[in-house]
């Protein structure tokens, strides 16, 4: 069971998603055909090693890199190739928070004006007076000082930083939130502290984020259903309390093994990978970590299927059920 419960339609439905990226060598499959749904309210965390895909995916789904196929949901109405006017409408309703706050801002702007710029963009507010009232909203919503507010980024410290980030994807008051792992770049006692404001928003604003990340320990405080991604593809998708209690997928068993622990009398197992990474140019069919499993048989050279195993527990795997 998920921390909260999701009825009734979807925000966001990814539905085969696809995004390749051609280079010299070949096509890189850097999403590969996925598909997830996404609720009012909810956190969807994406997990996997630097490389897998994670920030790509967030990226196609808010339109800042074009899909190569699939289809991408908002609300029902399909936004993979809006263009123009209905484009527009698509970047106020999708925002992104992105991982290094110093290099998202504006070196030439201060605050302020980082913070009123989507809303001069928008038309929404008319007037210096209004436009000023609403980003001195943003900046109390965000805990952002008053003294602050006429400094440049890089007069801030990192947490700041970001702070000002989140004000400025919250400005015109977003649906969804791609959260591209905003946390990794800052300290550990400043991380809580934008978790905490993250969810606390969450809770105010109601909006659904996707929670980019290689860190399990954040996801697992943030986030209500968990997608572990691997060279482009999910290999396994369930709500979290389910993954850290029941995880299936033998990549899954290894990126949890790796998680630091404190318990000197129940140190967690690592489980160490070998073998040569699939390159995710031109891959071949069949699981693409069968290099590097240790359960690996010839049936993983054919093409792997994202299947319920139990209820809201898919996993792409052909030797699930004897490996557990």
């Amino acid at each position: 069971m998920s921390k909260k419960e999701f009825s009734g339609a979807p925000l966001i439905e990814v539905s085969h998603l696809k995004k390749y990226f051609n280079v010299p060598a070949g096509v890189n499959h850097a999403v590969d055909d996925i598909s997830f749904t996404i609720h009012k309210g909810e956190t969807v965390g994406v997990v996997g090693e630097s490389g897998c895909g994670k920030s790509t995916l967030g990226r196609t789904i808010i339109r800042l890199l074009e899909a190569t196929d699939g289809t991408v949901l908002l609300n029902g109405k399909d936004i993979t190739h809006v263009k123009g006017k209905e484009l527009k409408e698509v970047r106020e309703q999708v925002q992104i928070v992105f991982q290094d706050p110093y290099s998202s801002l504006n070196a030439r702007m201060n605050i302020n004006s980082t913070i009123m710029e989507p809303l001069k963009r928008s038309g929404r507010y008319k007037g210096k007076k209004e436009l000023a009232e609403k980003a001195n909203e943003l900046m109390d919503l965000v805990g952002i000082d008053e003294r602050l507010r006429n400094a440049y980024p890089h007069e801030l410290d990192g947490g700041r930083r970001q702070r000002v980030g989140i004000a400025r994807a919250l400005a015109l008051e977003p649906h969804f939130i791609v959260c591209d792992e905003p946390v990794s770049a800052l300290d550990v006692s400043i991380q809580a502290q934008v978790l905490n404001l993250l969810m606390d928003l969450q809770d105010q604003m109601g909006m659904a984020y996707m929670f980019v990340t290689h860190d399990l320990s954040v996801v697992r405080h943030i986030s209500d259903n968990i997608c572990v991604m691997y060279l482009g593809q999910l290999v396994e998708k369930c709500s979290t309390e389910e993954l850290f209690a029941n995880n299936l997928h033998p990549y899954t068993k290894a990126l949890l093994s790796a998680i630091p622990t404190t318990d000197v009398h129940h140190p967690m197992q690592r489980i160490q990978l070998k073998g040569e990474i699939t390159s995710p140019i031109n891959p071949k069919p069949g699981c693409r970590f069968a290099s590097r499993c240790p359960y690996a048989t010839a049936a993983c050279s054919e093409p792997q299927e994202l299947t319920e195993v139990s209820k809201n527990h898919f996993v792409s795997c052909c030797r699930v059920a004897e490996i557990n």
